[in-house]
């Protein structure tokens, strides 16, 4: 897994930088109104909305904040949301793979593919990019003095732990698809809070671009995850790191 440490540091200032804390909030109620529907409203019995609950934790979202969303959610009459994906093609061949949580599937296609249009992209077939691209769980923990690092990717190992990142603020866990759960349930047992716990598409290789061909394609970017129904953008551009602010 080269390059995942320069990918999680992107994805990390890029998301202090851009992410403003009500997207955050956005992303986490939409996905809370999903988890209800499908799981039920009670986080000890419904494992995904028992994480999404440990994520906002980890942004501070107020706790009436959060349990408004729940139960607004039980509603027989709140609006469904639905998971719809794109995958298109930015200039240069850039791949990009967007998810999105919707209450108007119209609305999120015409946002999407105006932006694609405007900026010199393309939409293509779903399933066409999503090769480029390895669903790994991803788990954030903010690093703390006692913690033993080595203990820690020992213990981890039976949870599914693949790959253990440490730096001076953070240690970034990285899972195959299928043991996400199992991390998720080994980091409560060992009482590990997370900063955030998140399936992520990592970029199987990444591109290089010229300085300007790189901010237009970041422009791209931005533009979608400013759109309301947008929650992730996913892509396999090389960000150098005089980028990154």
């Amino acid at each position: 897994m080269s390059g995942h440490n320069k990918w999680s540091k992107i994805k990390r200032a890029k998301g202090a930088a851009d992410a403003k804390r009500s997207k955050q909030y956005s992303k986490i109620l939409k996905e809370v109104a999903v988890a209800v529907r499908e799981g039920g409203p009670d986080p000890d019995g419904n494992p995904r909305l028992r994480l999404l609950v440990q994520n906002a934790r980890g942004c501070n979202m107020p706790k009436d904040t959060l349990m408004r969303a729940i139960n607004k959610a039980s509603d027989k009459n709140a609006a469904v949301m639905q998971e719809v994906t794109f995958e298109c093609h930015a200039p240069h061949g850039i791949a990009l793979f967007i998810e999105t949580l919707t209450d108007n599937n119209m609305r999120t296609v015409a946002n999407v593919r105006s932006i694609m249009n405007k900026m010199g992209g393309t939409m293509d077939q779903n399933g066409s990019l999503s090769f480029l691209f390895t669903r790994k769980g991803v788990f954030t923990i903010p690093r703390k003095p006692e913690m033993d690092t080595d203990e820690m990717e020992m213990n981890l190992i039976d949870g599914g732990l693949e790959e253990m990142e440490v730096d001076d603020d953070y240690i970034t866990l990285y899972t195959a698809y299928e043991d996400f759960g199992n991390m998720v349930k080994m980091l409560e047992e060992m009482k590990i809070d997370c900063e955030s716990a998140e399936l992520q598409r990592i970029p199987n290789a990444t591109r290089s671009l010229d300085a300007e061909s790189t901010r237009k394609v970041l422009k791209i970017i931005d533009m979608l995850e400013e759109d309301d129904d947008v929650v992730n953008v996913f892509h396999d551009l090389e960000i150098p790191d005089d980028f990154e602010e």
